[in-house]
C-alpha cells in the first residue's frame, strides 16, 4: 500500500506540473498570435484609438506575466476569470459546453465497450479463421479513414441523399438528448476509430492470455473453454484495454473539436475554437486547465484499475 500511495502522489505532482506547463504553453502561443480580444471587439474596420481604448479597458495593455499571474491567483480560489468578449464568467462557458461533450462521450462509450470487447474476443476465439480475418480487415480499413472524411461521407449519404438524419445540430441548442436523431452521425464518427483500436488490442491481448501457461493449465484440468476465456484470460487482457479506454475518454472529453465543428455541436471543442478566434484568453486558459486535469485524473484512474486487474504486475511510475 505504501508503494501504491507513493505512486499516486508522484503521479498527482507530475500531473499538476504538466497542467501548469500546458497552461503556460497555451498562454504563450495564444498571446503570440496577431491581434487580441480588443481587435476582435473593434469590428471589421477598427479605429486604432478605439482598439487602444478597449485594450486599456480590458487591461490588455499590461505585461503578459502580470496578466498570467493575476489569472493564476484567481484560479487558486476557484475563479476561472471572466470572458473578455462577453463579460460572462468562464465557468459558465465550461458548464454550457460540458453538457453536449459529456453526452457524446457517454453515448460513444456505451457502444464502444461492448462492441470493442465483443469483437476482440470473437476474433481471438477464431484466430486465423474467416471471422478473425474479416474483423481484422474491416477494423483496419475503418481506422484508416480520418474522422472528418468519414463525417462528410456520412452526412452526404444519410443526411443529404437519403434525408434520414439531420446533417448538423444547428437549431437544437444544448439540449441534444431531446433530439436523438442529431446525435446518430456524430456518435458513429466518434465510435469509428476507437472501436477499431480497442478491438485489435483486445484480440492481441486475448490471444496472448489464451496461450499463457495458466490458461493451458486450466484446460488440462478440464475447465470449460468459456470459463477459461471469460474468467481467466479476459481479466488479464483487460489491463491494456482499460488504459486504451482512458485515452479514448480523454480524447472524447478534450479532443473532439473536429467532430463538434463538423456537426456544429455546442460542446467544449466549439467553445475552444470560438475563444481562440476571438483571442479570449481567460476562456482558453480555463479550458486548458480543465483538459489538463481530466487527462491526469483519467490516466491515473486507468493505471490504478489496470494494477487492480493484474495485481501480480508492478505499477510503473
Amino acid at each position: 500500500m505504501s508503494g501504491l500511495r507513493s505512486f499516486v502522489t508522484r503521479r498527482l505532482l507530475l500531473g499538476a506540473g504538466q497542467t501548469a506547463a500546458v497552461v503556460l504553453l497555451v498562454f504563450a502561443l495564444t498571446d503570440a498570435l496577431p491581434g487580441d480580444a480588443a481587435v476582435a471587439l473593434a469590428g471589421d474596420q477598427p479605429d486604432p484609438a478605439r482598439i487602444t481604448a478597449i485594450r486599456e479597458t480590458l487591461h490588455l495593455d499590461r505585461p503578459a506575466p502580470e496578466r498570467l499571474a493575476d489569472w493564476a491567483a484567481g484560479l487558486l480560489h476557484g475563479d476561472f476569470g471572466t470572458s473578455l468578449t462577453s463579460g460572462r464568467p468562464v465557468g459558465q462557458y465550461l458548464a454550457d459546453g460540458f453538457g453536449p461533450t459529456l453526452l457524446l462521450a457517454v453515448l460513444t462509450l456505451a457502444l464502444l465497450v461492448p462492441t470493442g470487447l465483443g469483437l476482440g474476443v470473437l476474433a481471438a476465439r477464431h484466430e486465423g479463421r474467416l471471422a478473425d480475418r474479416l474483423i481484422s480487415s474491416v477494423t483496419l480499413a475503418v481506422y484508416a479513414v480520418p474522422e472528418f472524411a468519414l463525417g462528410v461521407l456520412l452526412v452526404t449519404v444519410f443526411a443529404l441523399k437519403l434525408a434520414w438524419l439531420p446533417p448538423t445540430a444547428v437549431g437544437y441548442g444544448t439540449d441534444l438528448i431531446a433530439q436523438p436523431a442529431a446525435l446518430v452521425l456524430p456518435v458513429v464518427v466518434l465510435l469509428s476509430r476507437p472501436v477499431c483500436s480497442l478491438t485489435r488490442l483486445v484480440r492481441a491481448s486475448m490471444i496472448d492470455a489464451l496461450a499463457s501457461p495458466y490458461a493451458a493449465h486450466a484446460r488440462r484440468y478440464g475447465v470449460p473453454g468459456a470459463r477459461v476465456r471469460y474468467l481467466h484470460a479476459l481479466p488479464n487482457a483487460l489491463a491494456p484495454a482499460v488504459q486504451q479506454l482512458a485515452r479514448t475518454v480523454d480524447w472524447l472529453l478534450c479532443g473532439v473539436i473536429v467532430v463538434e465543428a463538423l456537426f456544429v455541436i455546442p460542446g467544449l471543442g466549439t467553445v475552444l475554437l470560438n475563444a481562440v478566434a476571438e483571442r479570449d484568453m481567460p476562456v482558453v486558459q480555463g479550458l486548458a486547465v480543465v483538459f489538463g486535469v481530466l487527462t491526469v485524473v483519467l490516466n491515473l484512474g486507468a493505471d490504478l484499475l489496470a494494477h487492480r486487474l493484474t495485481p501480480r504486475a508492478e505499477v510503473a511510475a
